[in-house]
C-alpha cells in the first residue's frame, strides 16, 4: 500500500490556492488508486515543539557520537517520532504559498526539526551529506502573489521556495520531485485561468 504524506503550508483554510492545486492532484490520485493511504499534515493546526537547547544538544551529540543525558533523550525522542511519521511516507505532496521569496515560518520549524542526521541523513567527513531516504516522490504545489517564472527578478520577487524546498529534500535522498505552480496569483490579468490551468496540469501529472 502507498502512504501520501499531504503538508499543508499555508493557514488560509479553504482560501489557499496551493491547498487547492494540491488537492486537485490528490483526488486525481485517489480516483486511480483506491488503496492510498493519505495522511494530512495541516501545518497551522499542528502544535510544533520548539527546536530549543536540548533538541540542539542531542542533535550536535548524534553527529559527534556522544551520548545523551536524560533531558537530551527526551527531546531526541519528540524529534524521531515526528521524523518517522515523514519518513514513513512513499511520496510526499507539499502544498505552499511562497512569504517573503522563501516559505512560511511554520513549515520551516517543521523542517528543521525532521531534518536531523541519523533519520533523513547522513555526513561524510570526506565527501559531505548524503540522504537517507530511498525510492521516494515528492509534488509541489507552489503560489505567490507577485512572484511568477516569467516575471522581472528581483523586482518581483525572488525563488527561494522552490530552491529551498528541492535543496532540503534532495539533501534528504528525495530525487523525483515534480513541481505544479499557479504564479502568480494576484499580478495576472486572468486569475481563474491561471488556476485552471494549475488544476488541470496537476490532475495531469497525477495520471
Amino acid at each position: 500500500m502507498t502512504k501520501l504524506l499531504f503538508i499543508k503550508a499555508s493557514p488560509r483554510g479553504d482560501e489557499s490556492k496551493s491547498t487547492a492545486v494540491a488537492n486537485a492532484y490528490l483526488a486525481k490520485l485517489q480516483a486511480q488508486d483506491a488503496q492510498l493511504e493519505v495522511d494530512v499534515l495541516d501545518l497551522s493546526a499542528e502544535t510544533l515543539p520548539d527546536f530549543d537547547g536540548n533538541k540542539v544538544a542531542a542533535k550536535m551529540n548524534i553527529i559527534t557520537g556522544q551520548d545523551q543525558d536524560a533531558s537530551q533523550r527526551t527531546a531526541w525522542d519528540e524529534i524521531t517520532t515526528m521524523a518517522h511519521r515523514f519518513i514513513s511516507a512513499d511520496i510526499y505532496l507539499i502544498a505552499s504559498p511562497m512569504w517573503n521569496g522563501s516559505i512560511p515560518y511554520k513549515f520551516k520549524q517543521y523542517i528543521d526539526l525532521v531534518h536531523q542526521p541519523g533519520l533523513l541523513w547522513g555526513l561524510d567527513p570526506e565527501k559531505g551529506y548524503f540522504g537517507l531516504l530511498e525510492g521516494k516522490k515528492a509534488v509541489l504545489a507552489l503560489t505567490s502573489g507577485a512572484y511568477g517564472p516569467n516575471m522581472p527578478s528581483p523586482a518581483f520577487g525572488v525563488d527561494y521556495q522552490s530552491a529551498y524546498l528541492k535543496f532540503w529534500l534532495n539533501q534528504a535522498g528525495v530525487e523525483n520531485i515534480e513541481e505544479i505552480r499557479f504564479q502568480p496569483t494576484l499580478l495576472t490579468a486572468d486569475p481563474e485561468a491561471g488556476f485552471q490551468a494549475a488544476v488541470a496540469e496537476a490532475e495531469k501529472l497525477a495520471s
